[in-house]
């Protein structure tokens, strides 16, 4: 495998070094351009195929269009579209300009997608022709500067390739790192933004610690890009490693194994779920493919069941590589495959960076092994609010910790065990029920495919 420290441009500057520069300025597609430009970096779920020059250029082309619309630096962007080499570009173009972009789930509503663009002062959007809801969303949004429609004519809407189309694709002059705002659903109300004043910048050397190599390394996105972790994972995780990138456009079990054989995948994020729907194909089903290629697995958004996970262990080695943390950040807990067999069941270990701690509902510390409500240090500067919710960034905060609202206990190595949620511990005759670990007992059954554990009203209990 190539060190990408030892790789030297013509001006004497390691890539590595050109890279960490790039990175500041949002600009570090445009360092893999000039590096490879005809090399693919993006294979699109129809099987079209997409150069790092080509997604550069376009990236290029739309700051143009839309400086030329009247947006700022510091403007929000609204981005509704599925897996496609447009997703990329949008994101590649808003982190060079300045603008802070908010993917959005195109599975929503008209009026769910409305209320986020509105929420995030959106000045431009682009959406996906084959979202049906895409134009009653944005009529519902006056003010917008730019409406922009992908793959196909939505009326009010200025088509995306003729309004690139002649467009100067060169790198602009005066590139300015943008940032993000992620929407999280939470249990109750309406979803809110998770808003950092700072843009978060990964350094370039997590890539080879994680085992990329720009020449070889082919990344699986399985899961939908408007997710944090799909885009955090997979699609930055590309543009920063400079690998290919592999969109799907939905879950298909086969099809995942097919396309990790056919293009030598080597890493990829997944969920638990998916765990389970991989494991749960016929064994001849599964012995039709070489996953061989396939080096680093990473994998949370939701607890995954001991026995799934030590499935999948079994079947691709030891290449999972689990985190817990979420739209608004975390200490980030990660537990490696051999970590875990040691410890089946735990997310990680207390980082010492970040401190993370377990309270009460008295908000005391929680002794070892006894579950409670788990919040996280805040970085210094103080992290993320909930864009224009001051009631509910400081109802999630105990001091410089906040929570997401996830139950769980350390253990006496001071490993991290989740138990639940605040919103779904079940109280009982007096007793706290976490659902997990009813779950976690419940999918061992070979008849029981998945398990969710709920608690109802019950007159002498409680809840049952």
């Amino acid at each position: 495998m190539e060190d990408v420290k030892d790789r030297q441009d013509l001006d004497g500057v390691s890539l590595d070094d050109r890279l960490a520069a790039a990175g500041m300025t949002g600009m570090t597609t445009a360092v893999w351009a000039a590096l490879k430009p005809d090399a693919t970096f993006i294979h699109d779920p129809d099987g079209k195929t997409h150069s790092w020059g080509m997604v550069n250029a376009q990236a290029n082309r739309i700051v143009r269009l839309l400086r030329a619309k009247g947006l700022k630096a510091g403007d929000a962007v609204a981005l509704v579209c599925s897996n496609r080499a447009e997703f990329v570009e949008v994101l590649v173009a808003t982190q060079r300009a300045g603008w802070r972009i908010t993917p959005v789930n195109w599975h929503l509503t008209a009026d769910e997608i409305a209320y986020i663009i509105k929420d995030c002062e959106a000045k431009a959007v682009f959406c996906e022709a084959r979202v049906a809801s895409s134009e009653a969303a944005v009529a519902q949004c006056p003010g917008l500067l730019a409406k922009v429609a992908i793959g196909g004519p939505i009326p009010g809407f200025t088509n995306y390739d003729e309004a690139l189309a002649g467009l100067d694709g060169s790198d602009i002059a005066d590139p300015t790192l943008g940032n993000a705002m992620m929407y999280t659903s939470g249990t109750t109300g309406r979803p809110k933004g998770v808003y950092r004043a700072q843009p978060m910048v990964a350094p370039p050397g997590i890539y080879a610690l994680r085992g990329y190599d720009h020449e070889t390394s082919v990344q699986l996105c399985a899961g939908p890009a408007y997710h944090a972790a799909p885009l955090a994972f997979d699609v930055r995780g590309a543009m920063g490693a400079g690998c290919e990138l592999v969109f799907l456009d939905k879950w298909d079990s086969e099809l995942v194994l097919k396309l990790i054989a056919q293009h030598g995948v080597s890493h990829m994020h997944l969920v638990p779920i998916m765990f389970q729907r991989l494991l749960a194909l016929p064994e001849e089903v599964k012995a039709k493919y070489d996953l061989s290629s396939v080096i680093y697995i990473v994998h949370g958004a939701a607890p995954c069941p001991p026995e799934v996970k030590a499935a999948m262990i079994e079947w691709f080695g030891p290449v999972l590589s689990e985190y817990y943390a979420g739209s608004e950040g975390g200490a980030g807990f990660v537990i490696s495959s051999e970590e875990w067999l040691k410890k089946p069941g735990s997310v990680g270990k207390r980082p010492a960076l970040l401190g993370s701690k377990i309270l009460d509902d008295q908000g005391n510390e929680c002794p070892t092994g006894v579950p409670g409500g788990i919040y996280h240090q805040l970085p210094p500067g103080g992290g993320f609010t909930y864009y224009k919710d001051e009631a509910k960034t400081n109802a999630n905060r105990v001091g410089d910790h906040f929570t997401m609202g996830d139950v769980g206990y350390f253990d006496e190595d001071g490993y991290l065990f989740l138990t639940g949620r605040n919103a779904e511990t079940i109280i009982s005759g007096g007793v706290n029920i976490y659902p997990q670990e009813v779950d976690n007992e419940l999918i061992k059954h070979d008849a029981v495919a998945d398990s969710s554990t709920v608690g109802v009203p019950h007159d002498e209990w409680g809840e049952q």
